[in-house]
């Protein structure tokens, strides 16, 4: 059975659904289900039931089942006070975690036994203009949000988490700051190690985190660039994923239009750049598989969809590039068999 690939087309009120090749890395079977006002983050339940996407226009989140092949039912909507760039389920998927970046403030919201969001929301915490992303860590008792730095305060807020009410509360402290004006902007736990990798919007770069399990705390360990030495034009990073393995990281170039690729110690986690990969224009979203064998790239700037295949050193091996679709703003890779 082929892995089924989600992405959401912004300006195209779509969400398109894909069936990707367990050998060749190629994507065909292509549906759609329409979704108005602007389809933008996405998230799946850890059972991989439903699946959740923020409206950014409307300023609404959608609940989806996921069904045969991956086919999408709309279960409901609900309004929120601010539109939300990143969302993400606890590691329960009892609630739903959101971040808004114009809103300035991060949401917690209850899911029902039938998959639903139950609105009106557990809490909504004002933190600052520019949040933007939010998950629990792998105990599911500690969250961070990091907010970029120009447009927001160059911070990352710490908190609590209560999976049986949803609640979230500031930890002490309450915020860390990067080692300089850097942007966090997303973020990836390692998946054995307590390091956490945030990808630096401002800074073209990526910064490794320890994390103390018991206080659930972070501390700035070490920053390695995205980008080619001598680089001198205008970029900024977006997403970055951990592979499956935990022994590479990839974060996405906007500006260089690339694909920055790094092998992780296995012992330290620390970063080596492997260099970059071109891809297409304003990479703002990418995917990897949940067995790390491919990694879909989609340009913002261009609605086409790049595929690699993940060679055994960590760097990638272009494949394809498909049409897609008008600003494609999160590509989804799940494995349903």
């Amino acid at each position: 059975m082929p892995y089924t690939v989600y992405v959401s087309l912004q300006n195209d009120d779509t969400i398109a659904t894909y069936d990707l090749d367990r050998e060749s890395g190629a994507l065909s079977g292509r549906r759609e289900i329409k979704l108005e006002g602007g389809p933008a983050a996405l998230a799946v339940d850890p059972g991989q039931r439903f699946l959740y996407c923020s409206l950014r226009r409307s300023k609404e989140y959608a609940s989806l089942a996921i069904g045969e092949r991956g086919a999408l039912q709309l279960l409901g909507k609900i309004p929120v006070e601010a539109d939300a760039c990143y969302i993400k389920t606890d590691r329960t998927g009892r609630t739903l975690l959101s971040a808004s970046y114009g809103g300035g403030v991060i949401g917690s919201f209850r899911i029902g036994g039938e998959g639903v969001i139950i609105s009106p929301p557990v809490q909504w915490i004002a933190t600052a203009r520019g949040a933007h992303c939010i998950q629990t860590d792998r105990s599911n008792r500690f969250v961070f949000v990091p907010h970029i730095h120009g447009n927001g305060p160059n911070r990352i807020y710490q908190f609590l988490f209560d999976a049986e009410t949803g609640a979230l509360t500031p930890n002490d402290p309450p915020t860390v700051e990067p080692p300089g004006p850097l942007g966090p902007r997303h973020y990836a736990f390692h998946p054995r190690l307590n390091i956490v990798y945030f990808d630096n919007e401002q800074g073209s770069s990526v910064t490794a985190y320890r994390l103390d399990p018991e206080k659930g705390t972070l501390s700035p360990w070490h920053t390695v660039s995205t980008l080619p030495e001598g680089w001198q034009g205008q970029n900024t990073c977006a997403q970055c994923w951990i592979h499956p393995s935990g022994r590479f990281l990839y974060a996405s170039n906007r500006g260089h239009d690339s694909i920055a690729c790094f092998t992780l110690d296995e012992k330290t986690g620390a970063l080596t750049s492997l260099g970059q990969q071109p891809t297409e224009k304003t990479p703002r979203v990418f995917g990897l598989d949940p067995e790390g064998r491919f990694l879909l790239a989609a340009g913002q700037g261009s609605g086409r969809m790049a595929s690699y295949r993940i060679r055994e050193d960590g760097t990638l091996s272009p494949l394809e590039v498909y049409e897609v679709g008008n600003n494609p703003m999160w590509v989804t890779i799940l494995d349903l068999d």
